[in-house]
């Protein structure tokens, strides 16, 4: 739980983050730029530890599902989004994540949560779309839409990744996921630049696209991965449904923005239905190595 919850915490600042790097950089930079960074993190990392640089290639198309999803899916439709959303918005939404890692834990991961959990889930899937309605006006904005499909594509990355862990470990994954999306990544955030270079930039946005580059782009995903792999891609997921109460803080002290009444409510009601579902049962198949032969041992850190 504890390393599941060391990656949720620095997940929560991600939202901020991009919030402020978008203030000198446009969103394609901002959403698959950071990947860049963490790829040239995560290939020092290797390096220092003297590993491949690249995964094995019985198991590539894993690595570029991980890498294109919780990469530059979500970092770019979620930077896209909050062009138009605040921080504070797309902190509440992020309570989704859990519901999107569950369900495609039961497809790929050999997960079953008992009715308890997933009861507990409906219910926090219910207030963050109502926060979202109600937001909107009666109706779910384009930006809204950005950040539910950012989220399920999250949630296939998040799996993808916490399986693969099982395997190679939670830091070699996230490394290589990066590494392996380098050829689409590096030539997008290029033309990016190009096509719309930075202004006025400032010193909070340099560090703050430094900060998703590393911490939770690559970092907090050596955490989160091994946490997934060792307690379940249901059960550690289920943590993330802390997330939206912990960004609405970041964005007060970071950013500034205000947080509404119901910012508030849907914030604290993400957090009672944690509470709820904490306990609740999931049941989990035996950890089953993935086909094909290995060059890393399943029990690496």
């Amino acid at each position: 739980m504890l390393l599941g919850a060391l990656g949720v915490l620095s997940f929560s600042v991600t939202f901020p983050a991009t919030t402020a790097a978008e203030q000198s950089f446009n969103p394609v930079i901002v959403g698959v730029g950071r990947t860049v960074i963490a790829a040239a993190l995560g290939a020092a990392v290797l390096a220092a530890r003297r590993e491949r640089l690249l995964p094995p290639r019985e198991h590539l198309l894993s690595f570029l599902v991980t890498g294109a999803a919780v990469g530059m899916g979500f970092g770019l439709l979620g930077a896209l989004a909050l062009r138009h959303v605040s921080s504070v918005h797309g902190a509440v939404l992020t309570g989704l994540i859990p519901v999107a890692t569950a369900g495609t834990a039961v497809l790929r991961a050999g997960e079953r949560p008992r009715a308890g959990y997933w009861l507990a889930l409906a219910l926090g899937l219910a207030v963050v779309v109502g926060f979202a309605v109600t937001e909107g006006g009666g109706r779910l904005r384009s930006a809204d839409v950005l950040l539910l499909v950012a989220i399920a594509v999250g949630g296939v990355g998040y799996t993808e990744g916490g399986i693969l862990a099982r395997e190679y470990g939670g830091w070699r994954v996230i490394c290589w996921a990066l590494i392996v999306s380098l050829p689409a990544s590096l030539p997008i955030t290029i033309a990016a630049g190009v096509a719309s270079p930075p202004h006025r930039v400032s010193a909070s946005s340099v560090v703050a696209l430094a900060y998703i580059g590393t911490i939770p782009m690559c970092l907090g995903f050596f955490a989160w991965y091994q946490g997934l792999a060792r307690g379940g891609v249901a059960r550690i997921g289920r943590l993330q449904l802390a997330q939206p109460a912990l960004t609405l803080g970041w964005s007060v002290v970071l950013l500034g923005e205000h947080v509404t009444w119901l910012a508030a409510a849907a914030a604290a009601a993400v957090i009672a239905v944690t509470a709820v579902g904490r306990n609740a049962r999931v049941d989990r198949r035996a950890p089953q190595r993935l086909p094909g032969p290995t060059s890393v041992p399943a029990h690496a850190e």
